[in-house]
């Protein structure tokens, strides 16, 4: 029964269910947490999330969001990376 998937209710208000649009996206941490600001880059910028988690959890993420991606991709095709803006803007860590 280790594989037994569990399913699990939860509750959202009807505002977070229509989701927020990011095109830019600020990664900081310390030791004990990542802090992942998403940013609606238009004028002027808007912070649309913030979302706090330790780092097992960001690494658990990345994994999930890498398996999804593979599905997707087995699905609909290879997806290409979208190019680097010029300007520093867009999905990028902070130095």
């Amino acid at each position: 029964m280790a594989n037994e998937k569990k399913q699990i209710q939860i509750k959202a208000k009807d505002d977070d269910l229509k989701g927020s649009y990011s095109n830019l996206m600020i990664v900081s941490h310390t030791k004990e947490e990542f802090c992942l600001d998403f940013i609606n880059n238009f004028n002027p910028p808007i912070l649309t999330a913030r979302v706090l988690m330790s780092p097992g959890h960001l690494k658990r993420m990345i994994r999930a969001l890498e398996m999804n991606m593979k599905k997707y991709e087995e699905q609909f095709g290879t997806v290409e990376a979208a190019p680097e803006p010029e300007a520093p803007i867009g999905f990028q860590s902070q130095k």
